[in-house]
């Protein structure tokens, strides 16, 4: 890191700190968001999520995803998913695609199903221009001769979908992959819990905050393809497995993130309680609402 980076850094988080000199009380999505702020602001800093709509998004078995090719995806296919905003670093997009090509090469009835667009949300582009979504597919899906492998044909690229046609992704999805640097919490990971999605995740926070291993999804090493390709196939080569987890993962949406009986209500209940004088109390956050 440079000391112009620096600079910049400390530039950006300045207007934060002006903020939070001035704020009543604030709200943070998750706690590991909370704890990245000065130990003088969190103790009037409560964590309630935005929330998502577990009513819209829910499981459909009857769900079908038509590719540009005309070819139609169900639930009886084998199907894996990754979505991000935008295809970078920041949301591990390298580790997938080298995990994907691993997956394509072991199973040959798999398909991949990519949401995203090729801008920059965080970070920085590719060194020597282009998009990284470009860059990784010149690496894992072209060979020597640089022409397409034979099952880079089974890796869909769908670029940013209207929500309804996002959503049948995330429903026909037997295993659907999140992968983040510690960072902002992706709306798209919850909304995929609650469609029944099977979640197989990076360890890193605040994913593991939502994600226990084993009980309501997978958990890997954000930087080893090869454990995500080998995470991927235990939840594909299962079916039991992703029933449970499949049926947890919606539950922990419901319970904990769901907009309307959940998350709204704390909303409305912080910004009362602030009115009034009844804050939360100073010794801590109150995940999911305020006490």
């Amino acid at each position: 890191m440079t000391l112009e980076t620096r600079c910049r850094i400390r530039t950006k988080n300045a207007s934060l700190l002006t903020g939070l000199d001035a704020m009543d009380w604030g709200v943070s999505p998750t706690e590991w968001q909370r704890r990245q702020h000065p130990d003088a602001f969190r103790p009037r800093i409560s964590v309630v999520h935005d929330g998502v709509d577990t009513a819209v998004c829910r499981p459909d078995p009857a769900a079908t995803v038509t590719l540009p090719d005309g070819r139609t995806l169900s639930r009886e296919d084998e199907v894996v998913t990754y979505v991000a905003r935008n295809l970078e670093p920041y949301r591990g997009f390298p580790t997938f695609m080298r995990a994907a090509a691993e997956l394509l090469l072991r199973r040959p009835k798999l398909h991949i199903l990519v949401v995203g667009g090729d801008e920059v949300s965080y970070g920085a582009p590719p060194e020597g221009g282009g998009s990284w979504r470009e860059t990784m597919w010149r690496e894992t899906m072209l060979d020597a001769a640089g022409s397409p492998r034979p099952e880079a044909a089974r890796l869909h690229v769908l670029g940013k979908l209207p929500y309804d046609r996002y959503l049948s992704v995330l429903r026909v999805s037997r295993a659907h992959i999140y992968l983040t640097f510690p960072f902002v919490l992706s709306w798209s990971m919850l909304e995929a819990m609650a469609c029944g999605a099977v979640i197989v995740g990076s360890g890193t926070p605040p994913v593991a905050e939502v994600i226990e291993n084993g009980v309501n999804g997978l958990l890997t090493d954000f930087h080893d393809p090869m454990a995500l390709a080998d995470r991927v196939e235990t939840a594909l080569d299962d079916p039991e497995l992703r029933a449970a987890l499949s049926a947890a993962a919606r539950m922990t949406a419901v319970e904990r993130f769901d907009l309307a009986t959940v998350c709204l209500p704390a909303q409305i209940r912080l910004l009362e309680d602030v009115q009034a004088g009844r804050l939360p109390p100073a010794d801590g956050p109150c995940a999911g609402g305020v006490s």
